[in-house]
């Protein structure tokens, strides 16, 4: 007799994938799709009808590979990047591109084109930017939909629904307009907070949205939202997994390759699906003894193409130039905190991709069948065998600030740039090896700051859970550890997002009371990673660690200095 079977979709920013996990959260089989992307400048777009097409292939290749029928899935989840699609009231594409291409009704996540309107927004200090660290990222909807308003009229006036891409996937699903709080709360704005006595985690009743701001949407020019109870944004609201409408539609279920009716649940952002699916996940010796709730210690990091740094704490708590807290984002009933670096496995293939040693690499990795990561991994190990008293050294003359795509926090300085100070008069494989090396230990740099930042107002960050693509590598994971001096914990299961897709599946099944009885159950720990010992090590990130703020301060100067120039 065939388990509970449940089904995980994530929608990134490069394909669509999807996993199949049984009842103790092992996964049994994936598959995946690529996605299209334009890409023109801080313009970045993609198709909706495309992503379906491929969230379809990939739930079929994941349910071949698991050898599970139609009627073994017992629910399914989906999570997505916080992009905006729009649709008309036909539920075809409006397109949000200069080109007018009709295809084009996606505003991905790490489109900057918003920032003036973001600035704007940010200017006029609404209450409500209390609860996204002080300020709104051009990567948030406000700005996205300002900035449609003002330069494509046509669109604007046909426009039905403006919706993040994981609630699309839901309602294309399910039929079902219901948005989930994850969505809402952390890129719209919404005051989940506000409706806290009509919603429990026993009942995750969907409620008429109560917790929209009637003034800032007035205030910021976008007051054509606030009509008909906002039915453009979302009139119905829901804790992550409530059971949507009657399940999946006969359409959507002869797409997917599935049965009509299997349970939908309301969906998360990618990377706090990746925090569902990993933050019960750690061994019993590193619960922390002196708290009462041990997911107070914990933070996770969904380490991808950018990086969110994730808490949740039972009190709210306000962090400058951090998001949130975010009541029910993703633990129904916790406050979420969450930090993040906008470009981290973006920034890493930038820096290999325009080295001049690339290519050469590149080919070697191609016949050796393994990635490029795993060569510049094994040519550190070789370096520091031969000349420096552990690894981190390699880069003492060499110094790197990561924000080449802004600074999401703690500094919301979204004019934040890269720098790299130190480099040589040569291009080699071992050059590369170095500024890869001192890249990412910028990036952790990063991480420390976040946390230094979160803790020293209310948070007691002890453990790292780490999930994601980065996570696969041991460089990457090992520097965390150093740096920050925490333990860094790594799941059981490698497909963390798609797991936590597939937990919202679960709970609308109702086979589990809510959200955190299923993680406890599909959760699992694997490795721990321990921070160095030798003090040496630390010192030597202590030093770097200064450099790094150092760095910062110098590039404002700098930008300060010639704003004052260009202006006279």
């Amino acid at each position: 007799m065939v388990g509970s079977r449940y089904l995980g979709v994530d929608v990134g920013t490069g394909s669509a994938r999807a996993g199949v996990f049984d009842e103790e959260g092992k996964l049994l089989g994936t598959g995946s799709s690529p996605l299209q992307r334009w890409k023109e400048g801080d313009f970045v777009e993609q198709s909706s009808t495309d992503i379906w097409h491929a969230v379809c292939a990939a739930v079929k290749i994941a349910c071949q590979a698991a050898d599970v029928a139609s009627g073994d899935i017992n629910g399914i989840g989906f999570a997505a990047t916080c992009s905006l699609v729009a649709i008309d009231a036909d539920d075809s594409p409006v397109t949000v591109s200069l080109t007018g291409d009709a295809r084009r009704n996606v505003i991905v996540w790490m489109d900057h084109r918003a920032t003036d309107q973001a600035d704007r927004i940010n200017a006029m200090h609404s209450p409500v930017l209390q609860f996204v660290g002080g300020a709104l990222s051009p990567e948030m909807q406000p700005p996205k939909l300002l900035w449609v308003k003002e330069n494509l009229k046509d669109s604007w006036a046909v426009a039905f629904r403006w919706m993040d891409l994981s609630d699309w996937l839901t309602y294309r699903a399910s039929g079902d307009d219901t948005r989930s709080l994850c969505t809402v709360v952390c890129k719209w704005t919404y005051l989940g907070h506000a409706h806290m006595e009509q919603m429990t985690s026993k009942n995750s009743t969907a409620t008429a949205a109560c917790g929209w701001d009637d003034v800032f949407w007035q205030e910021v020019g976008l007051e054509d939202l606030v009509e008909g109870n906002y039915a453009k944004i979302g009139r119905s609201v829901a804790f992550p997994g409530y059971p949507l409408g009657s399940g999946l539609t006969a359409t959507a279920a002869k797409e997917l390759g599935l049965l009509e009716g299997t349970p939908v649940g309301t969906a998360l952002i990618d990377a706090h699906a990746g925090g569902i699916g990993v933050m019960e996940g750690v061994p019993q010796s590193l619960k922390a003894a002196d708290s009462d709730d041990p997911l107070h210690s914990r933070m996770v990091l969904v380490s991808g193409t950018s990086t969110c740094h994730m808490a949740v704490s039972k009190k709210k708590i306000f962090i400058p130039g951090v998001w949130g807290p975010y009541w029910s984002a993703m633990i129904p009933e916790y406050w979420l905190t969450e930090g993040g670096q906008s470009a981290t496995g973006a920034l890493l293939d930038y820096i290999i991709e325009n080295h001049a040693a690339a290519p050469i690499l590149a080919n070697r990795a191609a016949a050796q069948k393994v990635s490029i990561f795993e060569l510049l991994n094994k040519t550190l190990g070789t370096l520091a065998d031969s000349s420096v008293p552990f690894r981190s050294a390699l880069t003492k003359n060499l110094h790197v600030y990561p924000d080449f795509h802004g600074n999401r926090s703690p500094l919301a300085d979204s004019k934040s740039r890269g720098v790299i100070c130190g480099l040589p008069l040569s291009s080699s494989e071992k050059d590369l090896a170095l500024l890869y090396l001192a890249t990412v230990q910028s990036i952790a740099y990063g991480t420390r700051h976040i946390i230094e930042h979160c803790n020293a107002h209310g948070h007691k960050i002890e453990t790292l859970i780490a999930c994601g693509g980065l996570s696969k590598n041991e460089v990457f994971v090992q520097e965390h550890a150093d740096i920050t001096g925490c333990k860094v914990v790594l799941p059981r299961e490698k497909e963390t997002v798609l797991l936590g897709a597939a937990v919202l599946g679960a709970v609308a099944s109702k086979q589990f009371e809510s959200v955190q009885h299923a993680m406890k159950a599909l959760n699992a720990a694997g490795l721990v990673v321990e921070p160095s010992t030798d003090q040496r090590v630390r010192k030597f990130h202590d030093a770097k660690y200064n450099i790094f703020h150092s760095l910062y301060k110098q590039q404002v100067a700098f930008r300060e200095a010639m704003a004052s120039v260009a202006e006279k």
